[in-house]
């Protein structure tokens, strides 16, 4: 069977931090082995890096995506306008992802 997240798909963080909550971005990154899940411009951090002039490479500080926790985001169906729960079925040895409410594919492609 599939995952309901994927890389690239539009998801919606359902809980967690009050700045976070409700605001939608593309998956970069899932890190199965920890259920955690990297989105663009969502659970900002700052870090601070050091110069390495070897390799032209400017220090200072940086802000980066941190992981969040798989469960608390939802795939975001666009006929529903919301994060939705994911079905699966099987359609000739292939399995498409489908919104549960209004069974609209989830494919962001």
């Amino acid at each position: 069977m599939g995952t309901r997240v994927k890389k690239g798909d539009i998801v919606q963080v359902m809980a967690g931090k009050k700045e976070n909550k409700g605001k939608m971005g593309k998956v970069l990154k899932i890190l199965a082995e920890k259920d955690r899940v990297i989105i663009e411009g969502i659970n900002l951090v700052k870090k601070s890096s050091k110069g390495d002039p070897a390799n032209n490479k400017p220090g200072g500080i940086i802000t980066e995506p941190a992981p969040l926790h798989l469960s608390n985001v939802m795939p975001y169906c666009n006929n529903c306008h919301t994060g939705v729960r994911v079905k699966f079925e099987r359609h000739g040895g292939k399995v498409i992802r489908k919104c549960a409410k209004c069974a609209a594919a989830l494919e962001y492609k």
